[in-house]
Order: structure tokens, then sequence, then C-alpha cells
């Protein structure tokens, strides 16, 4: 296997410094992990505000895939926005449209991918074929947020089951979203690093002293599972927490956030005032945006925070993962190791990421 990361953590070592400089694994993850993997489209409410066809770049200047989400009714779907005839992009706007008429040579497609009309191939033979469909994409509805995946190959249900048993209990079909509160940040860092500082509290009294003063860094818990991570940040009252209903499993602790990563570059962070959903986006081997959606449940509990402290808080993070970015470009740096008690999430990802490139 190219890279080994034991299953036992006490024993194990991070993944090498070369997964992180060298230019072809870079380009190798993008087949080997983001084509077979969910990513989270957006929320429905706000895609479709005024259109029942939505185009889109999944990963932007990565995979650079071209995609188009749609509804019809009340049934989402996915499909390329390649056209089959010459390769022509089809939209570039959002739209509300019965049918999809490529402006190259007039091909037409219904909304659901089929194509039912094209100009001068009454003597094509064998046509149309299964081909001259749209292709299909995966896709999966939320309580309105929307995920798609090219070619998956793990179950994004069965992860929203398991966030369901601890955060089910919030009206999520309610939540609002607010492009006021939301916001794109450039790192200039590996994409995975910002995953394995998210992954891990270990940081949180060395880096975040605000933070710090919220959570109580001693029983905060890092719980890994198949494709995901939950993190839980325990409080005391003082502190903004969810009021938990008699029978939840952390019904007697004072819980302020609970924090999920899902495989491999999106994090859902459930709060007593809503959710904020950050998803990590590979621009080069140096370079990342990380784009911070914020939807709103409960207004007046998201008056206590401070919104200059939240941007804070991501600055700070910017700051240390820039630096490891840096500093895993030396000579003599290799490979380190785990702690046990606090990084049993880097320790997860990192044996996600090695078997999906070995």
């Amino acid at each position: 296997m190219r890279f080994h990361i034991d299953s036992d953590i006490s024993k194990a070592s991070t993944l090498p410094a070369s997964f992180y400089r060298d230019p072809s694994i870079f380009e190798e993850m993008k087949e080997k992990i983001f084509l077979q993997s969910w990513h989270w489209a957006g929320h429905a409410d706000h895609l479709f505000q005024a259109a029942n066809v939505y185009p889109t770049t999944l990963l932007d200047r990565y995979l650079d895939e071209p995609i188009l989400i749609t509804k019809n009714e009340n049934q989402y779907g996915c499909m390329s926005n390649v056209c089959t005839h010459r390769g022509n992009i089809l939209l570039h706007h959002p739209a509300q449209l019965k049918k999809i008429v490529c402006n190259y040579h007039g091909r037409r497609f219904n909304t659901k991918g089929d194509m039912e009309f094209m100009p001068e191939f009454n003597e094509a033979q064998d046509f149309p074929r299964a081909c001259d469909h749209l292709q299909q994409f995966s896709t999966h509805n939320w309580l309105g947020q929307l995920f798609v995946s090219l070619q998956p190959n793990y179950s994004i249900e069965k992860i929203i089951i398991k966030m369901e048993e601890r955060i089910g209990f919030l009206p999520l079909q309610q939540l609002k979203y607010r492009a006021d509160l939301s916001k794109d940040y450039l790192v200039s860092s590996h994409w995975s690093l910002y995953c394995d500082n998210y992954l891990e509290g270990f940081h949180v009294p060395f880096v975040h002293k605000d933070l710090n003063d919220m959570l109580d860094y001693g029983s905060y818990t890092t719980i890994p599972g198949e494709h995901h991570v939950l993190q839980i940040g325990y409080t005391d009252s003082s502190v903004e927490h969810f009021q938990l209903p008699e029978g939840h499993i952390d019904f007697d602790r004072h819980v302020a956030a609970y924090y999920y990563w899902v495989y491999p570059n999106m994090m859902f962070n459930f709060y007593p005032w809503g959710l904020s959903v950050n998803v990590v986006k590979p621009i080069s081997i140096n370079r990342t945006k990380v784009s911070f959606y914020t939807f709103m449940l409960d207004e007046s509990k998201f008056d206590f925070y401070d919104v200059n402290a939240i941007d804070k808080t991501e600055r700070e993070d910017e700051f240390v993962v820039e630096n490891v970015h840096r500093g895993l470009q030396s000579r003599f740096y290799q490979a380190g190791r785990f702690s046990p008690t606090r990084e049993q999430g880097v320790h997860a990802f990192h044996r996600m990421l090695a078997e999906a490139m070995g």
C-alpha cells in the first residue's frame, strides 16, 4: 500500500510530507477522492428561488465538472451541463425552463435530461442512443440540504442517520439561509491540512483563547465513524447551549456545539442558533477556498455570539494551517505521531485518505 496508517493510533504515524508536496498526488485525488465522494450542493430554497434548473461547477478550478441541479415538481436531480452533441456548455445562469436547448446547434432536452429533438439528424443511423441523453448523477435531499455525487462509493444516507441521532430533535426544516452571515476565505495551504485542523480540539487552548473560554476542554469529545467524524463541545450553564429533550443521549450535559465532518471536505456545525456549513474547496496544491454558509434557526440565540469573534477564530485557524503547510515543505520533516487522546479524528481522516489513494 502506498500510504499506510496503522489502525492502532498509539502506534500510527501521520501521512508523510510527500503526500502534501507531490503535484501528481494532488492531481490523483481528483479521481480517487473527490470524483467518488458526496458534495454539498446548497439549500433548495436558495438554489431554486426563481428557477427550476441551476447550473454550477463542482469544485470550480479543481474537479471542474459542469453540472445542472434540477427541480421537477418536488423531486431534485443532477445531470451533466454538457451537450451530448459537440460538448457545448448548455446553461450559464439559473432559469425557469420547460426545455433545455443548446445554443450551438439546437439539440433539445427536457429538464430530466432526455434528448427530445436534434435538427438535421434525420439521416443519422442508430440515433438517438442512450449516450445522447444527459449523464445523470446521484442526488440526496435532506430537509432541503442537497447533496450530489458523480460516482459515490459510500452512503450519504447512513451518515445523515448518524447525525440525526443527536441533532434530529432540532426543527431543521425551518433553517433559513443568511447570505449576510456567509463568507469565503482563501487559505494558502493544502486543502487536507484545513480538515486536519478542524478534526481535533487539541489546538484550541493554544490557538483560540476566546473559544477555549467557552468550551470545557477536558470533556471535549471526538467520535470517528464511517466516512464521518463527530466532535462535541461541552460547556457550562453560563454559555448558550442546547436544550436537549429527555431521552437524548446527551440529556444531562451542556452541549454548546455538535461538529460533524463528512468525508472528504464538508463540515456541518450545529449550534443552538442554527447551522454553519463549511465546504473546503481545493484550488491548487497550496491554495484552498473555504466557504461558510450560515443557516439561522433562532436569531435570539445567535445574539450571544460575536460575529467578529467567529471571524477571529477562522483567522487564527488560517494562521496555523498556513504555517503547517510551509513547515511541510521542509527537507527535514517526514511525518509525525498522533495524540491517542486528542487526535482520533485526524487519525481517522488519514486512514480514509490512505485507503482511497492506496
